[in-house]
């Protein structure tokens, strides 16, 4: 019974926080955006990964709570303009978030919408409020392709590009537990990826993104650290180490001294920072920074 009335506690506050992060999210100044949901068959979860749930340090998280969101945000700034393709950036959230919770905290809505790219902004979900990085289904071979293809349908059944538009250049950004699924997307995903942005997410895949790399000159990886992330400090550090050896060209910087021009001129780029693993997203806004000096992207 205890037990019982515990789980049914944490289903009520997990239930109140996210209604509250969703109110935030569209109390964000969102004149200049569209802003909706779709659900599609192509995100992680439902997955025979998680069919029956997952353990994390002794609690358990159930597929019904934390695995069975299909959920898609889109975010489409009011002056896009699209007529043959359009830029994509997709967004993976870390552990213990959703995509509502994610856009909000993060300010990733109001940053998109600032560094007035003319791109959409797309959140899949992932494992929802759960501490888990596992990237269900789009860690499988074509399953980001055909994500791709359900945005695209879903922005031209609102007519907010045309009904021949593609998709362009592709950037994958994400947080914490996120780089995972970005790592096994940039192997698996079936698509040409541009760039990837790492906010205190190498945890692993090193070698993928060092390899994707390598495959073409024109990628792009940011990869941002800080000293409290536990993992991707070290694995940062031992990037370096490999990229010194294999003599691949690269800029350290501290992020108190990043400049827009290096953002411009570096493809592989290594930061460290002296904030804390929440805040290096928007305090200060490191995601609009990153998206104005992106090579891939232009202004509406």
């Amino acid at each position: 019974m205890r037990r019982y009335i515990y789980n049914m506690q944490r289903r009520i506050y997990l239930l109140i926080f996210s209604l509250f992060l969703t109110a935030r999210l569209f109390g964000q100044n969102t004149n200049d955006a569209v802003i909706f949901h779709i659900h599609s068959s192509h995100t992680s979860f439902p997955d025979s990964g998680r069919l029956h749930g997952h353990t994390s340090d002794s609690v358990f998280y159930t597929t019904a709570d934390h695995y069975r969101d299909s959920t898609v945000l889109i975010i489409a700034p009011k002056n896009l303009n699209s007529k043959k393709k359009i830029d994509m950036i997709f967004w993976f959230h870390g552990w213990r978030n959703n995509v509502d919770s994610t856009a909000s905290y993060y300010q990733l809505t109001r940053q998109f919408i600032a560094s007035k790219r003319n791109a959409v902004l797309v959140l899949p979900e992932a494992a929802r409020n759960s501490p888990d990085s596992y990237g269900g289904k789009l860690e499988k071979p074509g399953v980001f392709k055909a994500l791709v293809s359900d945005v695209l349908d879903s922005l031209k059944v609102r007519h907010l590009i045309g009904k021949s538009c593609i998709s362009g250049k592709i950037l994958l950004g994400g947080h914490s537990g996120g780089g995972r699924v970005i790592g096994k997307i940039v192997a698996n995903g079936g698509m040409e990826i541009n760039e990837v942005m790492l906010f205190d997410a190498m945890y692993s895949e090193t070698e993928t993104f060092m390899s994707w790399m390598q495959a073409n000159q024109a990628h792009r990886l940011i990869d941002m650290y800080t000293d409290v992330g536990y993992g991707p400090d070290a694995e940062s550090r031992r990037m370096a180490g490999l990229l010194q050896q294999q003599q691949v060209p690269f800029l350290q910087a501290e992020e108190s001294a990043l400049t827009g021009q290096q953002l411009q001129s570096n493809r592989l780029i290594i930061i460290h920072s002296k904030s804390q693993h929440n805040d290096i997203i928007c305090n200060p806004d490191n995601f609009e920074l990153y998206l104005v000096n992106s090579p891939f992207l232009t202004a509406w």
